[in-house]
């Protein structure tokens, strides 16, 4: 950089030694004052006057000599004296070293520190340029590289890297599991369990369907009884139901075994449906007169020749024989619970006739699960009727909460449950779970054989 010896500073508003304000101050001016008159050595401005120089022989008779930034010589009076402090000044100039500037921690500002004594200096006198520092410690500006079990905040994780259309993908994949192997645990005995719930419109066909399905894909031989005269279940299975077809009434009535009125499903393999048609409606009255009415479906599975894993029973949204004949004829109880007022109100008289069938027609008969269904997690109301319910019942309320979801009230409109229909959708995925705690569950704690 370029210095011409002088400088106008604005912040000076009065001079010195004669000159004012508005006349521009030279740094030779000042400097040869000084040298003129210099201060005295034990005064502050002594130490930090650099025309001043403390190593400067007192006892002797040399005049010290000191130089300017601009090559300018003070305090010598004789024109030898003159020539010899020139000389020493341009050679100052020339061995000059170059300001070398380090990063500093905070940031990285440039701060001027005498050279190794292995340095190089620079082709270029006065020019600074940066040199190679030591790295900084680890914890100076962050983790080191180095380091492989260090992530960074910002490093995505997989399932945020993922795009949420591969999500899904790897969801549907997961649940519909094309390998056909057993992904889900087979209980040692048939688990027959019966889906109640005498309040209509609370997702009793939807969970049947859906959980029969979810196992079936996952290695469980499943039957499912469709014992309402609507006939949604094997509408949902995409199983004939029209007037004709021999259905569970011919079971029921005629005793008519069982084999010969099951169907298989579709594209399902390990999943067969017992349908029923618009004749079963008839059949409470007709079972009245009936000779041990409430046992005649638990007989019908009993004499089933094969072997499932799981037999799901459909139960209308009532509390009249039908749904007798599949509580004395399962071990286990599924409620479907909505996620409402209403849902809650007849639990009580459910819960009570359960126990007249156990007390009177079948001890082994138990509540073992409850599904929560048609959650909305924007109501507080849903939060309440969940939290009274897993208070109630405690363990025996599945962790999985089936959703409101559209893609579960498309599926049956197309004869698919929505564990086919829309794998990777947020029903399907609640379905799947689940029928997986279920299976878990019946491995734990294994039920009685019915076969």
């Amino acid at each position: 950089m370029h210095d011409d010896g002088r400088y106008d500073d604005p912040r000076v508003t009065t001079g010195r030694r004669g000159h004012s304000a508005a006349d521009p101050v030279s740094r030779e001016t000042d400097q040869r004052d000084r040298a003129t008159h210099p201060p005295d050595p034990g005064s502050p401005s002594a130490d930090c006057d650099p025309a001043v120089r403390r190593d400067a022989p007192t006892d002797s008779g040399d005049t010290p000599h000191s130089v300017g930034r601009s090559g300018t010589v003070y305090g010598a009076s004789r024109p030898e004296e003159l020539a010899v402090a020139k000389r020493a000044a341009a050679e100052q100039r020339d061995t000059a070293v170059p300001v070398r500037f380090e990063p500093s921690h905070s940031a990285v500002a440039a701060v001027p520190r005498h050279p190794a004594p292995g340095a190089v200096p620079d082709a270029t006198p006065g020019v600074a340029v940066p040199v190679d520092t030591p790295d900084p410690p680890a914890g100076a500006f962050g983790a080191d590289p180095a380091d492989a079990a260090y992530v960074s905040r910002e490093t995505p994780t997989r399932e945020e890297d993922d795009p949420p259309l591969a999500m899904e993908a790897m969801r549907a994949v997961q649940i519909l599991n094309p390998s056909g192997e057993v992904t889900m645990p087979r209980p040692e005995r048939t688990r027959v369990m019966c889906v109640a719930n005498q309040k209509g419109g609370v997702g009793k066909t939807t969970t049947t369907v859906n959980l029969a399905v979810a196992l079936a894909l996952h290695g469980n031989r499943v039957l499912v009884v469709d014992l309402d005269p609507q006939g949604n279940a094997s509408t949902g299975l995409s199983v004939p139901h029209h007037t004709g077809v021999p259905d569970v009434y011919d079971c029921l009535i005629n005793s008519v075994p069982l084999e010969e009125v099951a169907q298989g499903v579709e594209g399902i393999p390990n999943l067969w449906c017992v349908p029923a048609t618009i004749d079963l409606a008839g059949a409470e009255i007709e079972l009245v007169s009936v000779v041990a009415r409430e046992s005649r479906l638990v007989r019908a599975i009993a004499a089933y020749p094969g072997h499932f894993d799981y037999v799901f029973i459909d139960c209308p949204p009532s509390l009249g024989l039908l749904t007798v004949n599949a509580l004395v004829a399962a071990q286990e109880v599924l409620i479907p619970i909505q996620c409402e007022y209403y849902a809650l109100e007849g639990l009580n008289q459910l819960i009570n006739n359960i126990n007249l069938v156990r007390q009177h027609l079948n001890p082994r008969l138990e509540v073992s699960t409850i599904l929560l269904t048609m959650y909305d997690r924007r109501t507080r109301l849903a939060d309440a009727v969940e939290q009274d319910v897993r208070n109630h019942f405690g363990d025996k309320v599945l962790q999985a909460v089936i959703p409101r979801n559209v893609r579960v009230s498309e599926a049956p409109s197309y004869g698919q449950s929505v564990v086919t229909y829309d794998p990777g959708s947020r029903g399907a995925t609640s379905y799947f779970e689940a029928a997986q705690e279920i299976a878990e569950r019946g491995v734990k704690a294994p039920v009685s054989r019915n076969v």
